[in-house]
């Protein structure tokens, strides 16, 4: 009969905000949050059975119905949709108001006004508004000049020197050709929805001026439609700003910080519940809601807060704060650095369920009924198969596996005393104990190393849930106490996991007279044990790396300073002349650029920087002799022609494609580590990472 279950010991954990040294009773097991279940509804006028319960629902209705319209208009997409509205209402003036007409010229066209407004609508933050507006600037300004040229064009071929057909070719070519073509190219080169929009208005504005204004056919140099362009862009560009910042203004940068807030929660609780999930044997809290619901928060969370970074950019940089947004920048590459670990942490322990369901069907594996239509993968016969290793223990001291509950009263009780169990005990029980089946393995391994696992996860997952993001323009409240707290926390993790493997694989080695398979499968079972304890401390090493970046946004928050660095271009240029100086009158850097002889090229292999690429390519050139005008025109001339026959040939149908966030980041460098780990030798892996 086997001995009743214990639960987890309680192991020395660190508190994180204090540093303090205790042993209380805690738990990684976090409830489910399913939400407020909302029974109200629309009531049918069907259900009533008298008059007055007709009218009863009538106005239940319309109660239902009135607090449903009021909280769609307090929700961010009804307050968007009122500032589009109201931008149209006004943008629609150009056209239906006399004075706003008077305004923009007795030409067509005013309705472009209202079309700007559309595309770059006000219901959006106040970064994106200024990249809205930078954007439709440039797009202007280049249909403008487009316009102009076509216009001087057909005045100096059409007018000046008489050549009508000839000055109607270059504009085709050149200006709707080229010029079109150019506007083509940049939408897909950068792939950006703010880009088409642009590439949109240009094209229109380039369309307008040379096919309905007239002035290009009957070659005459007339800017008046490009003035009333330019009144055009001015109202419109106003009008969305206005109403974007002054009803109901949206800023990026606090987006970002709420965003980074609501991150680092979720990867705290998926920390606790994937740690959880390897300490009690149980593969189903995987699959479990709460960490269902904590990982698609997290994937939702990750492409918002790239969006809001990306866009707090322009209202950092617009208000002279650039070394904010690199610090904010910095703290996002380090949450993207703990999901990977988490990755990681998850890929380990779904190895080692994985092997223990191989060992399974062994010859001393625990026996589990089987029936001729068991599925050995499927998730009920990995339930019972956790339910027999947990009910064949040989030993109680090897039945600790279950995490203790969290209630009230045991907490209590455990907080009074402290428990007098030490990891030396537990070394000592175990001398005599020879495993009978890779499960025990694991058994040992979390009795020997499970109180210190959730000790430390329980410390960083504290850490992760009390995120210090304020407002911006408010200082980031860090605990100073966290980075001692974590320094302590894995200083005393990585003495038990050393103590841990080393009678792990002492355990090993006196299971020598076991066959050479089960021997095998002990030793897997113990490298992928170690696997997950190896990527639990480099989890805490990336969490050192968070906290660093969090005193680094501390510190600049406090010492705040207006710079507008990127306004002051003199500088970048003369950086930029000072660096071709240096590399002019560098020596030795010319006696390593000499020309060597002509060789004979083989196939370009796939992968090469573009800078290897284009030497391949000038070699020839470059070493060929110029000794009359013409060779030296020709060495010149060549290399042009050929990059421009390349860039002309190439596809950039694949380039530029961004990707949307999935949940891939959860299993993209797992599987990788995983992959790394399952090559190497498991058990002189473990051994180099004691």
């Amino acid at each position: 009969m086997p001995p009743p279950r214990q639960k987890l010991r309680n192991g020395t954990w660190i508190i994180p905000g204090t540093g303090e040294r205790t042993r209380r009773q805690f738990t990684l097991r976090h409830p489910s949050f399913d939400g407020p279940n909302d029974a109200d509804h629309m009531r049918s006028l069907a259900e009533g059975q008298t008059l007055r319960e007709k009218v009863r629902n009538v106005f239940h209705n319309l109660m239902f119905t009135s607090q449903s319209l009021w909280g769609w208009l307090k929700s961010p997409k009804g307050r968007g949709t009122i500032k589009c509205s109201v931008a149209y209402l006004l943008a629609s003036m150009g056209t239906f108001w006399h004075p706003a007409a008077q305004f923009l010229g007795p030409m067509d066209g005013k309705h472009i006004v209202a079309t700007i407004v559309t595309y770059f609508h006000p219901a959006r933050t106040a970064g994106s508004q200024i990249e809205a507006v930078a954007i439709s600037i440039i797009a202007v300004c280049y249909a403008m000049a487009i316009g102009i040229l076509s216009m001087a064009t057909s005045v100096l071929f059409g007018d000046v020197l008489e050549a009508e057909r000839l000055s109607y070719a270059l504009i085709l070519i050149l200006y709707i050709g080229l010029g079109l073509g150019f506007v083509g190219w940049v939408k897909q080169k950068l792939n950006n929805p703010l880009v088409s929009v642009g590439a949109s208005i240009a094209s229109i504005g380039i369309i307008t001026i040379i096919t309905k204004e007239g002035s290009v056919h009957n070659a005459v140099f007339s800017l008046d439609k490009v003035v009333q362009y330019l009144k055009i862009l001015l109202m419109a560009t106003t009008i969305s700003t206005l109403v974007n910042l002054l009803l109901w203004p949206v800023f990026a940068r606090h987006g970002l910080r709420n965003s980074m807030r609501t991150a680092s929660i979720s990867l705290g609780r998926m920390l606790s519940m994937i740690s959880s999930g390897f300490l009690s044997g149980a593969e189903e809290e995987f699959t479990s809601k709460s960490f269902m619901d904590a990982s698609a928060t997290y994937t939702s969370t990750l492409a918002q807060m790239n969006k809001n970074a990306r866009e707090s950019k322009y209202e950092y940089y617009f208000l002279g704060q650039e070394q904010i947004y690199r610090q904010d920048k910095a703290v996002l590459k380090s949450m993207e650095n703990l999901a990977q670990s988490i990755g990681g942490l998850r890929s380990a322990a779904n190895t080692q369920f994985e092997l223990l369901k191989e060992v399974s069907n062994g010859p001393l594996s625990v026996n589990i009924p089987m029936s001729p239509n068991t599925n050995p993968f499927s998730p009920s016969f990995g339930r019972s198969f956790s339910s027999s290793i947990k009910s064949s223990r040989q030993f109680g001291r090897l039945s600790s596996i279950d995490e203790a509950p969290d209630e009230r009263s045991d907490r209590e009780e455990e907080s009074r005393a402290w428990t007098r169990e030490s990891p030396s005990e537990n070394i000592a029980a175990s001398q005599d104990f020879s495993p009978k089946s890779p499960s025990e393995i694991f058994e040992l391994f979390i009795t020997l190393l499970g109180p210190s696992m959730k000790s430390l996860v329980y410390t960083m997952a504290e850490m992760l849930q009390q995120p210090p993001f304020g407002a911006p323009g408010s200082t980031v409240e860090v605990n100073e106490q966290f980075k001692h707290s974590l320094s302590e926390a894995v200083s005393l993790y990585n003495e038990s996991r050393g103590r841990a493997l080393e009678e792990l694989y002492r355990t090993i080695e006196t299971a020598r007279s076991t066959s050479e398979s089960i021997q095998a499968d002990f030793e897997e079972v113990a490298a992928a044990c170690g696997h997950f304890s190896f990527s639990l401390l480099s989890f805490a090493d990336e969490m050192t790396k968070y906290l660093d970046s969090l005193e680094d946004l501390k510190y600049v928050s406090e010492h705040n300073k207006r710079t507008w660095k990127w306004l002051k271009v003199w500088k970048r240029i003369h950086s930029l002349w000072k660096s071709h100086r240096a590399d002019a009158d560098d020596i030795e850097r010319h006696a390593l650029m000499q020309p060597v002889r002509r060789m004979r090229q083989s196939q370009l292999p796939q992968g090469l920087p573009s800078a290897m690429r284009k030497r391949r390519d000038t070699l020839r050139w470059d070493s060929a002799p110029g000794n009359g005008l013409w060779d030296t025109v020709v060495r010149y001339m060549s290399p042009m022609i050929w990059n421009f026959l390349n860039f002309i040939a190439r596809d950039d149908s694949t380039l530029w494609q961004s990707t949307p966030p999935t949940e891939s980041w959860l299993m993209s460098s797992s599987s990788l580590r995983s992959e790394s780990w399952h090559r190497c030798d498991p058990v002189r892996h473990v051994r180099f990472h004691p």
